[in-house]
């Protein structure tokens, strides 16, 4: 178990932790358990140690523990292993009370509800018999009793026998000089080195006998002990150390009786302690909303939500919420290479990860979610600060060296390592190489780690190499701060162009820096940028239409539990009339007979022809399987809405595929791995459907152009596909094909913000409104503007209801009265990176 450097709890901020430790401990024996708390790698004795803290962060909440009464009484029983030494009066009080607290502890953990705890009890001792010994001459308030000892008896009341003779000739005394002027008409006894004394005006000193003790501050007042009391007086200090002579006696008898004990008191002694440092690190787990992970055998770090305690308390005090981080290091990722603007939270990442994997290999909770899993390092080494020395003459870049220097000698694959600004501190393009130099020596020895750096070289080194995995903290463009939220997979930006002019650098000075710099240099910042700008956008498009396909699929169960009954229902209804039609057949058979009858009888008769069938017809329209029919319309209507519902079902499946939530409809042509991929291959990033051309290979680095973006990774990362391919999905990233188009610039150049949807359909008007939004945030528009016209005002409901569910809206409004007023919606947008 090793840590670097020597300070390293202080550069990590432990030693903040082990003093919010120690004010929740209620014994000095407790605070010394909180400063021996130290780093361990055993896997058995962390696991004790947690579920012994997480058990009694559960009493906490759940039961009313017995507290009592926490004393080191250690030194003073090492004390008494010598033979005629004694234990005095307070010492004797803070055993019985502790010997009660360990009694009620015992009690409690009788129930073996907590495993842990329980096991701390397993070697303990109880002895009723030094409890009862003990109250036999002490009372419950600590004093030792009068009838401690016959010989303690008969001293206690000889004192207060003469100590009332004393009382009543000092009174005599004091009331004849009141009376003769010779002391004040309120003068007391009161008591002088030990001794009642009389206060007496200066001048008439001499008027008592006695021996005077004390004057006033004033010099007006002498105190004077008269001669009648000053033998009973001697008589009484007398008896005073007689009485503490047997006061030593009766204790040293007890120190003889509890000397065989010793030992089972220290272990008893021992075990508060302990349960006052458990009990100290459940509350401050509980303070800080800390928990237990799940321990793996494996070395890995898959925390979800961990948050840094300090931090926690101290954003707690300003009311500010802290933002959470997730991180996952494991046997093919072990290597996190933080990058991203300053002041972005980088550094905080890095403590955060050395923080809590240090408190929890102390045995201290830590505050992360409950699914989290972690494993055990044997070392922890750290490089962050400024650690320059005048007194070795060594600069910052210096000692930075000194420290990659023996973390390349002693780091190995069970390290975790921390580095903060990697190479910085001297000539950025030697020092970067340097630090590429260093990180991959440091990944051949399959170390742990988490570094963070502005270098562009160290974050295309780990974009192709094993083991290692970029990270980016992601940054607000729009309010020009910081986001503290860590996205990992792809490398940050350091925005510094846009911070310097943020904060009123010249724009002249930012052109020629520019120009300094270099077009790639500033092509592949501007495409950091563009890519977290666009993970955003299609970020938020997914979540909505995720939102959009749960809320589709309830209106589908709805209409498809309607179906169902109206089926049920038409069954019923038909089943019923059939039944009434039988029944009403003979009728209608009889009934038409005589309308014939009639008819022939009327010898056709117009008029009554005309109300016999009339009659007819009613007869009909009464029948039930007329209602029947009825029913089955209703039904047809029914079914045609769940048809269209379904047809909606698969356009938004369809959208999401282009969105690239779901496969493609169209299968692609299976791609072909082909290790001899050479110059001028067409391939695959591994898991990607953007094809990219070969323009360089060298051993097993491979440059490739995917579109105006050219990299070099690692040739076991790529697929080798074929030029049809290729092609095809060529023409889908261009204009008009189901990518998105990568130029931007022609985007903005041909945008046009507003759209006319007078006289569609709802429908249609929302489909263009979407496409006009797409393209919008997109290219990076403030504002849109949407025609609908006047009219009844459906149109215009219709667009401002699905605008109110679209995230990235900021609010609409009417034009103004000049521009069309109501009939034409202003959209405001709110961009996020």
């Amino acid at each position: 178990m090793i840590t670097y450097p020597e300070n390293f709890e202080h550069k990590i901020g432990f030693d903040q932790i082990r003093e919010l430790v120690k004010k929740r401990c209620l014994s000095e024996h407790g605070k010394n358990k909180v400063d021996k708390i130290s780093f361990s790698s055993s896997h058995d004795i962390i696991r004790t140690h947690l579920n012994e803290t997480h058990e009694f962060l559960l009493i906490s909440r759940e039961e009313d523990f017995p507290l009592g009464y926490f004393a080191d009484i250690s030194e003073p029983l090492a004390r008494i292993r010598i033979e005629g030494s004694h234990l005095d009066l307070q010492e004797v009080f803070d055993l019985r009370r502790s010997l009660d607290t360990v009694r009620a502890i015992l009690n409690f953990f009788k129930k073996e509800k907590y495993t842990n705890l329980s096991n701390l009890c397993t070697q303990v001792k109880y002895f009723p018999f030094i409890a009862e010994r003990i109250d036999k001459i002490l009372a419950k308030n600590g004093k030792l009793k009068d009838n401690a000892s016959r010989e303690l008896v008969q001293i206690r009341q000889a004192i207060s026998v003469k100590h009332a003779s004393v009382t009543k000739i000092l009174g005599n005394i004091l009331k004849s000089a009141r009376a003769e002027g010779i002391a004040e008409k309120d003068a007391e006894v009161s008591i002088r080195n030990g001794r009642p004394v009389i206060p007496v005006n200066v001048s008439y000193k001499r008027r008592i006998r006695g021996i005077v003790h004390d004057e006033s501050a004033t010099g007006k007042t002498s105190f004077v002990e008269p001669a009648e009391a000053v033998e009973l007086n001697n008589e009484i200090k007398e008896l005073e150390y007689a009485e503490k002579r047997e006061v030593i006696r009766i204790l040293t008898l007890l120190s003889d009786d509890l000397r065989p004990y010793i030992d089972d008191l220290l272990v008893s002694n021992d075990f508060l302690a302990s349960i006052d440092f458990i009990r100290a690190k459940a509350l401050f787990a509980n303070e800080i909303g800390a928990i237990l992970p799940e321990l793996s055998e494996e070395r890995i770090i898959s925390w979800k939500n961990a948050v840094h305690p300090l931090l926690l308390l101290s954003h707690r005090k300003d009311k500010k919420e802290v933002v959470p981080l997730t991180i996952d290091l494991n046997a093919k990722q072990r290597i996190l290479l933080i990058s991203g603007p300053n002041a972005g939270g980088k550094s905080v990442c890095l403590k955060t990860v050395g923080l809590l994997q240090y408190m929890l290999q102390c045995g201290l909770l830590v505050p992360m979610e409950e699914s989290s899993l972690t494993g055990i390092f044997d070392k922890i080494f750290i490089d962050i600060g400024d650690e320059q020395s005048i007194e070795n003459d060594l600069s910052t870049y210096s000692s930075h060296l000194l420290n990659m220097k023996y973390f390349v000698r002693c780091t190995d694959s069970s390290t975790l390592l921390l580095i903060d600004e990697f190479g910085a501190g001297t000539e950025p393009i030697l020092g970067g190489a340097i630090a590429e130099a260093v990180l991959d020596k440091l990944n051949q020895g399959k170390i742990f780690g988490v570094i963070t750096t502005h270098y562009s070289n160290l974050k295309h080194f780990a974009a192709s190499a094993e083991g290692i995995e970029n990270g980016a903290m992601l940054f607000d463009t729009q309010r020009m701060q910081p986001l503290f939220r860590l996205e990992t997979g792809q490398p940050g930006s350091s925005f510094a162009f846009e911070i310097a002019r943020n904060i009123g650098l010249s724009e002249e000075i930012i052109k020629t820096a520019t120009a300094r710099i270099g077009k790639d240099h500033v092509q592949f910042d501007r495409h950091l940028k563009d890519i977290i700008r666009d993970k955003k956008y299609w970020q938020v498009k997914r979540d909505n239409i995720r939102k959009a396909e749960k809320r589709l699929q309830q209106v589908l169960d709805q209409y498809t539990q309607e179906l169902e009954l109206s089926e049920r229902t038409r069954k019923e209804i038909l089943d019923k009339a059939h039944q009434d039609a039988d029944l009403l057949l003979s009728e209608a058979n009889r009934k038409i007979e005589n309308t014939i009858r009639e008819i022939r009888e009327a010898q056709a008769e117009k008029e009554r022809t005309r109300k016999a069938r009339e009659e007819l017809e009613a007869l009909r329209k009464k029948s039930p399987l007329e209602k029947a029919k009825g029913e089955d319309a209703r039904e047809d209507k029914l079914q045609k809405k769940i048809s269209e519902v379904k047809i909606e079902s698969v356009r938004v499946r369809e959208r999401r595929q282009r969105f690239g939530q779901l496969e493609a409809a169209k299968p692609l042509t299976s791609k072909i791995i082909d290790p001899e991929i050479k110059k001028g291959d067409y391939v695959f990033m591994k898991g990607q459907d953007i094809p990219g051309e070969v323009i360089e290979r060298k051993e097993n680095k491979v440059t490739v152009r995917f579109g105006q973006i050219s990299t070099i990774m690692d040739v076991s990362k790529l697929e080798k596909t074929t030029p049809e391919i290729y092609e095809e999905l060529d023409s889908r990233i261009s204009p008009g094909g189901d990518f998105a188009d990568w130029d931007i610039g022609e985007r903005k150049l041909f945008f046009k913000p507003e759209i006319d949807v007078r006289g569609k359909r709802a429908e249609e008007a929302l489909r263009e409104v979407t496409v006009l939004l797409d393209e919008a945030i997109m290219i990076g528009a403030d504002e849109i503007r949407i025609l609908h016209g006047k009219g009844d005002g459906i149109l215009r409901q219709v667009i401002r209801e699905y605008l109110r569910t679209v995230d990235v809206v900021a609010g609409c409004r009417d034009e103004h009265l000049q521009l069309g007023g109501s009939g034409i919606t202003v959209v405001t947008l709110n961009r996020e990176p």
